[in-house]
């Protein structure tokens, strides 16, 4: 079985992550989201709300299982859950090379897990979690940050900032 694991801080969930997730169900027989738990990483959102945000938006993908993980490294973690690739999203060069580095260090710890990389079309590539949160809160906010998160998302984020 082809099991995999796209983990990140999923705060909030955008659409360039769903473009990786779409690609990533029809990789592997089980795909894994895993939200990273970094205890000096300010989140906007809680762990279990990133987690019932994932789940809402990939409902109906039987191949999908939500998760979370906190005080290991990724590729440990994917062991553990018998998971035997880690998918992840280049966005730029920059992006590239910060990964290869994490790749060949998962790869000293373990090389039977593989890690694969994926590059989205330039019209979800720039999108970040953090770039949807440097959007929040001047004036007109909500209608530019819409084009970037999915619709539960997005409600999630009025909910967030009543104020909107």
């Amino acid at each position: 079985m082809r099991k995999g694991v796209y983990a990140g801080s999923f705060d909030p969930p955008t659409l360039g992550h769903m473009w990786i997730i779409d690609r990533g169900i029809r990789m592997f027989d089980e795909l894994v989201l895993a939200v990273g738990v970094n205890p000096d990483k300010r989140s906007l959102f809680t762990i279990d709300e990133r987690l019932e945000m994932l789940r809402e938006i990939t409902k109906g993908h039987r191949n999908i299982k939500v998760d979370s993980y906190e005080n290991q490294f990724l590729v440990n973690y994917a062991k553990s859950i018998n998971a035997n690739y880690i998918l992840r999203g280049i966005r730029s060069y920059k992006d590239y090379e910060y990964e290869n580095g994490i790749r060949k260090i998962n790869e000293d710890i373990d090389k039977e897990v593989t890690t694969v990389f994926l590059m989205p079309p330039e019209e979800v590539c720039g999108i970040s979690s953090s770039l949807v949160k440097g959007l929040i809160g001047p004036e007109g906010w909500e209608k530019v940050v819409q084009k970037y998160v999915p619709r539960y998302v997005y409600r999630k984020l009025l909910d967030k900032n009543p104020g909107a």
